[in-house]
């Protein structure tokens, strides 16, 4: 053969080869392939199987348990059925003790009811005899007998009353005229200016009394600085934790007090800031006094007010006359005298004008040494206010004759204000002064260990020796006290007397 032809067939047949090998391989392999699906095929119906049993077995296990369970429930309720029906069982027994010893108890009790029946019976009895009695040897029947007691205790009472009656009508008579000086001065020291020291005096507190010698500052430059500002006295003292300022125009006094306080607040105390803070102070008073002013017009119903009679009207709100406000003092006359001249047909609204300006002379900024209705009269004059008006500003202290009925009016009500109940007060040294004079009182007496004075004045709470004095005699004690007290002092309303004897016993158990 040609050369060429082996060149031909030989590829041929390597390439025939071929496909015979990778098909004998393919059906190899696809032969592998179904044999292991095979064998994975039974595995999973083994396990399968097997995972079945596991779960037959299982739910087998937890039926016996739930049953086991279900058997133990039913005994342990079963116990408990039988506790309870033991429990029942006892009660039932103790209620028909109980009831039986009740009736046994009834018996008794019917028994004892019956006797005490008839114990009464025979003490009806034995108490008529005894009443039959008493009527044969006195001759008087019950009632005859019951009318002679009613009639001499009667008898009796009025004697005592009319005793009484007498006793007081001669002390009354004995005392009248000192008791009629002792109103005169009474009232004469209301009247009397003792007042003073309380509305020219403030006192601002320290935080401590190292800020006294800041206030009084390097060589007194502070307080030189703020006296001079505010034209007041300031007095640093011994009195702990505090600063007394001392002015006669309360305004300056309230300007002070407000800045010294701010100060000591601030904590920068310097001439510079002195002034800065006496400045800011001084408008905000400036400010209160105008609209305090304006305020108490408002109220009244007041129109056509002049500028300065406004302030001055406001000054009046830092003025106090025996403890008085003399705004609220002023507010308070012209609604009265309103009321009066409604009730007389007068002009209400001259009467209401001039009663709240009856004390303005107080608030004026001048040192006139006329009196304030003087003063007040003058400024309402300026003011341009009614002629009648400025003669009831300047009558309303009988200083000058009054021409009108409107003046009268203002005069009553001012009367009405000032001597109404709680309108005016004594002074905090006559306050002090009458609790201690009550408590030395009750204390000189023999058998008071102590005395004290409670609720401003209105109740002594004395503690009396139990050894001294016993329980019959505490009584008078009290009456004793209450008189001396009512003979040496003089206060308003009345004093509650309160008497504390204790006995205490101590002892030990040893």
């Amino acid at each position: 053969m040609p050369q060429w032809v082996w060149f031909v067939i030989l590829p041929v047949v390597g390439i025939v080869l071929g496909w015979i090998i990778r098909w004998l391989y393919a059906r190899f392999q696809l032969s592998a392939s179904e044999q292991k699906a095979e064998r994975v095929k039974q595995d999973a119906i083994r396990e399968a199987e097997a995972q079945k049993k596991e779960i037959l077995l299982n739910a087998k296990d937890e039926l016996i348990r739930e049953r086991n369970q279900q058997e133990r429930e039913n005994r342990e309720r079963r116990t408990e059925v039988q506790r309870y029906e033991a429990r029942v069982s006892k009660k039932e027994e103790l209620l028909d003790q109980r009831a039986a010893e009740f009736e046994k108890n009834e018996k008794q009790l019917a028994e004892k009811q019956a006797a005490v029946a008839k114990k009464e019976e025979a003490l009806s009895k034995q108490e008529e005899l005894y009443r039959q009695e008493l009527e044969r040897i006195s001759g008087l029947s019950a009632q005859e007998a019951k009318d002679l007691i009613i009639k001499n205790l009667e008898n009796e009472a009025r004697h005592d009353a009319q005793s009484l009656i007498n006793k007081i009508e001669q002390e009354a008579q004995l005392t009248a005229e000192k008791k009629a000086k002792d109103i005169l001065i009474t009232t004469i020291q209301r009247i009397a200016p003792e007042t003073t020291s309380d509305i020219t005096v403030t006192t601002v507190s320290l935080p401590s009394d190292e800020m006294k010698g800041r206030i009084i500052g390097r060589e007194g430059r502070n307080i030189r600085t703020l006296e001079t500002l505010t034209g007041v006295d300031i007095i640093i003292d011994d009195t702990p934790e505090a600063v007394v300022i001392s002015c006669f125009d309360p305004v300056r006094k309230e300007i002070a007090k407000e800045s010294l306080e701010r100060l000591i607040s601030d904590g920068r105390i310097h001439p510079a800031r002195i002034e800065e803070i006496v400045q800011k102070v001084t408008h905000e008073i400036q400010n209160k006094i105008y609209e305090e002013g304006e305020r108490v017009l408002f109220d009244l119903g007041i129109h056509n007010m002049n500028t300065d009679g406004i302030r001055a009207l406001g000054r009046l709100y830092f003025r106090t006359s025996y403890g008085q406000n003399v705004l609220t003092h002023s507010k308070e006359v012209a609604m009265v005298a309103s009321m009066i001249a409604a009730e007389m047909g007068v002009d209400r609204e001259l009467a209401k004008r001039a009663a709240l300006l009856h004390d303005i002379g107080k608030g004026a900024e001048s040192d006139s040494d006329q009196n304030h209705a003087e003063v007040g009269a003058e400024m309402a004059r300026k003011m341009g206010e009614d002629a009648r008006v400025v003669n009831a500003i300047a009558a309303h202290h009988n200083d000058v004759p009054t021409e009108t009925i409107e003046g009268i009016i203002v005069q009553i009500a001012d009367a009405i204000s000032a001597a109404r109940p709680g309108a005016r007060r004594e002074t905090v040294d006559n306050y002090v002064k009458r609790l201690e004079n009550l408590e030395a009182i009750a204390e000189a007496f023999p058998g008071v260990e102590k005395a004290y004075a409670i609720q401003a004045g209105r109740e002594l709470r004395i503690l009396v020796n139990n050894e001294k004095i016993p329980d019959s005699d505490v009584k008078d004690l009290a009456r004793n006290i209450a008189k001396q007290i009512e003979t040496d002092l003089r206060y308003p309303g009345r004093i509650r007397l309160t008497m504390i004897r204790e006995t205490r016993i101590v002892e030990y158990a040893r």
